[in-house]
């Protein structure tokens, strides 16, 4: 085996590009993951309906509404990794797209008022127009991001 070939290729810039920023990538994932279980518990904690309690005993508009939160909590916050340069820019947008989501939820829950008791009956067309009212606006959010 030749090892100056090996040492060539460790030396490369394009190994050296992937070592450096390899580490600098999974931290902005940790961040970015931490801000959406953090964003998805605040979201739990608001609503006025327990999902997670709703989806261990089977309710299926209960589980499309929440993943429907999730997906629209993980929009703007992916839009806002891809923005972003540093773990501060990641945190300060991603706070920003999170409180902003959250608020958009309470407006769209106050519109689609009944919504909720709809859900907790199980009512699946009620999780779906509610889960499109979620998306749509986490798309919004996340096309303000890019200006």
């Amino acid at each position: 085996m030749d090892t100056s070939n090996v040492a060539g290729v460790l030396s490369s810039p394009e190994v050296q590009a992937f070592a450096s920023g390899f580490p600098v990538m999974m931290l902005h994932l940790l961040v970015t993951f931490a801000l959406l279980g953090m964003a998805a518990t605040v979201y739990a904690l608001l609503t006025p309906w327990r999902e997670i309690r709703l989806i261990r005993q089977g309710n299926a508009a209960a589980a499309i509404g929440f993943a429907a939160v999730l997906i629209s909590l993980a929009i703007p916050l992916a839009v806002s990794l891809s923005v972003s340069s540093s773990i501060r820019d990641i945190t300060i947008w991603g706070v920003a797209t999170v409180v902003l989501q959250l608020l958009v939820f309470r407006v769209v829950d106050l519109l689609l008022s009944g919504l909720p008791q709809r859900i907790e009956r199980g009512e699946v067309s009620a999780a779906v127009v509610l889960a499109g009212a979620k998306l749509a606006s986490a798309l919004i959010v996340a096309a303000a991001l890019t200006g």
